[in-house]
């Protein structure tokens, strides 16, 4: 029985309980009955009162509680308004403070998901001041000795006085008048990097000198934003992602150097040593050329037994004064949109749990913990250590093997050859968390018809990496293999023409929109690739597929040269079968059935244009605000179109947007600038 039947039965006389118990507890099970609808009808109650207040109330009631106060939905795109519960709850609190520069901060900070800066740019302009009203921090020209002030002119940070442009801040051309607000945004984010070992240069190094990036290129380290859950003051340098200045980092080194903060230096041991923050110099490692370009020293190196160690936040280099006693470990944050590839951020389990399970650390050898999982089990790296092997992966028929990084790992395999994919008959091969250089993925064409499958997740093939430009990440010969692909940045892919290829959220990149970023494998650069699928995917060059099954939400960023022999810059063989839908598709390109693809017909302006389009710069495949909106919301959830198709940028303008409308002063317009 309930606990209320239990009340209500012990509430009746002693003389009906004894007469009950004789009969078998009739009257007993009658309460129990009663007892339910009772005890229903009591959490009714409890849930009306409760679904009075918006903190309490069950999902569907939100939107009601919302009517009564005015409250307009947004796309819930961003995790504060993923439900509009928290956001009503924000509503009244927003109004209270309605107008000012915080409140308008906090406001775009929480229904766009990115960090923000509010900036009133009625108060940088340069006037006359009256002598009954003076205001000694109004100069209008600036103070040429103020480094930290001439540091973040025309930044979101600028304090200096500015003449007037009169026009309209909304059209993006403005932005110093009057009327105007200006909210910063930032999409760029700092990913941390978590003791990686530092790279010597390969050309001058002499055990002196090295880099952040464990690739051993040039690389602009980002500080990591403090963020405020609430917004007590308007937003600093230190509370958003931005790469880190060389004369603002030696200024503030103290807030940005050491454990737990943006960067810092440690020396390889049991336990790891960090550098003293005593030891740091922050100063400019720029190369030294001689009259033949050749590169024969850094600038600034430490004087020898000095003990220094100089650091340059724009190149991501250091130079020790004297050779370090052990393999220095570098932590620091880079600067990057979207969480696909290699990177310590939070991915997720395989779907398939596999064991035996072989942990590998500190860059020892891969082989051996791979040949002993060749029956099936799971090689679990567990740092963001540089291993340089070249090993050969190899999975019993049947079998299913996984080689994966843990979250908060980002271990890069530096192969210097090929690495062999030796799969057996219905075999099944996972890669997750992973960073590849040097080596290219091969599987072999095997004698039987039976199918492999190989699934990458979260990897990184990088490229321009392997050889030549295009040369390929990954190679398939197998012609009943089946290929996925999530969440991926890599180099060309040749897979054989009968293979079957997925890719979801990737980066397909030949370094260059006429090189060859899909086919098939071997010597032939005519040879058609694999039945293609691409969800989400920006491909950044020309693409020959036996058929493209479907392609939507992409990009494919490709272009013929006046001497080529290819066809088309996207050249599908089949094209009876498959769709294009909602993608950005070269001109004079071979393709199945469009619907809804740009550019239209005649239309020779609307074409992608990206921030770049180099892999390890901030803005990889991320599109200017120049773009076309047929580009920018042409998504079939008008999205944009390619990779960064799932942070649904144009949603979160638009949220911003419907709620400046409401939150603004009377005559004040807002413009949005990003600074990232």
């Amino acid at each position: 029985m309930n606990t209320t039947a239990d009340r209500l039965y012990e509430l009746l006389p002693a003389i009906h309980r004894i007469r009950d118990a004789e009969q078998g507890y009739p009257l007993r099970e009658l309460l129990a009955v009663i007892g339910e609808q009772v005890a229903a009808m009591q959490e009714n109650l409890d849930q009306l009162y409760d679904d009075q207040f918006i903190e309490t109330c069950a999902p569907w009631v939100a939107p009601y509680i919302g009517d009564l106060i005015g409250y307009r939905t947004l796309h819930g795109v961003a995790p504060t308004v993923a439900s509009p519960r928290a956001d009503v709850a924000n509503t009244i609190r927003y109004r209270r403070r309605k107008g000012t520069a915080s409140m308008l901060e906090q406001l775009a900070r929480d229904v766009t998901g990115w960090p923000a800066r509010a900036v009133e740019f009625f108060q940088l302009l340069g006037w006359t001041q009256n002598m009954n009203h003076l205001r000694m921090g109004a100069h209008y020209a600036p103070d040429l000795r103020n480094w930290e002030k001439l540091q973040w002119r025309d930044t979101a940070f600028d304090t200096i006085a500015h003449t007037v442009d009169v026009r309209r801040i909304s059209t993006g051309a403005a932005r110093h008048n009057i009327p105007n607000i200006g909210l910063y945004l930032w999409r760029v984010r700092a990913f941390p990097l978590t003791r990686s070992p530092a790279v010597e240069d390969p050309l001058i190094g002499g055990g002196l000198r090295f880099r952040f990036n464990p690739l051993g290129v040039d690389m602009a380290l980002y500080n990591t934003p403090e963020t405020e859950e609430e917004i007590a003051h308007l937003a600093e340098p230190r509370n958003v992602p931005m790469p880190l200045a060389r004369r603002w980092l030696k200024a503030h080194l103290d807030d940005y150097y050491g454990p737990g903060k943006s960067l810092w230096v440690e020396l390889d041991g049991n336990p790891p040593q960090l550098v003293a923050r005593s030891n740091i110099r922050i100063c400019d490692l720029s190369d030294i050329k001689d009259g033949g370009g050749n590169v024969i020293a850094w600038a600034h190196q430490p004087t020898a037994g000095s003990g220094l160690v100089a650091i340059d936040p724009v190149l991501g280099r250091i130079a020790f004064a004297d050779a370090p006693a052990s393999a220095p470990l570098v932590s620091f944050h880079y600067g990057f949109t979207i969480e696909i590839g290699g990177g310590e951020y939070e991915r997720g389990d395989p779907a398939v749990p596999v064991t035996p399970l072989q942990s590998v650390h500190g860059g020892t050898a891969l082989q051996p913990a791979l040949n002993a999982v060749q029956n099936g089990g799971t090689v679990e790296v567990t740092d963001s250590r540089r291993y340089v092997e070249t090993p050969s992966i190899t999975v019993n028929a049947g079998k299913t093997v996984v080689l994966r990084a843990i979250n908060g790992a980002r271990p890069l395999l530096a192969a210097s050859g090929d690495i062999a994919l030796n799969l057996g008959a219905d075999a099944t091969l996972i890669l997750d968390g992973w960073v590849i250089s040097g080596g290219t993925l091969k599987m072999a064409a095997f004698a039987d018809t039976a199918p492999r499958y190989l699934v990458l997740r979260d990897c990184t093939l990088v490229p321009g990496t392997f050889g030549t430009a295009d040369a390929p990440g990954l190679a398939v010969s197998h012609a009943f293999a089946k290929v996925e692909l999530e969440r991926c940045i890599t180099a060309p892919l040749h897979i054989a023409a009968d293979a079957e290829v997925s890719l979801s959220d990737c980066i397909v990149d030949a370094t260059a929109q006429n090189l060859i970023a899909f086919r098939g494998p071997g010597a032939d650069p005519l040879a058609p690739g694999g039945a293609l699928t691409l969800e989400s995917c920006t491909v950044i060059g020309k693409v020959h597929t036996r058929q493209l099954t479907l392609a939507s939400d992409c990009l494919f960023v490709a272009a013929l040269t006046s001497s080529d022999t290819w066809k088309a810059p996207l050249w599908a063989e089949r094209r009876q079968q498959g769709c294009v839908r909602f993608s950005w598709v070269p001109p004079g390109s071979r393709t199945p059935r469009r619907y809804h693809c740009q550019p239209e017909e005649g239309d020779l302006q609307t074409r992608p244009h990206f921030t770049s389009l180099r892999y390890r710069d901030p803005g990889y495949c991320q599109l200017r605000q120049s773009t076309s909106d047929k580009i920018r919301r042409g998504a079939h959830d008008e999205s944009e179109m390619g990779v960064l198709h799932g942070l649904y940028q144009p949603q979160r303008e638009t949220n911003l947007r419907v709620r400046l409308d409401e939150y603004l002063r009377f005559g004040l317009e807002a413009g949005l600038i990003y600074g990232s």
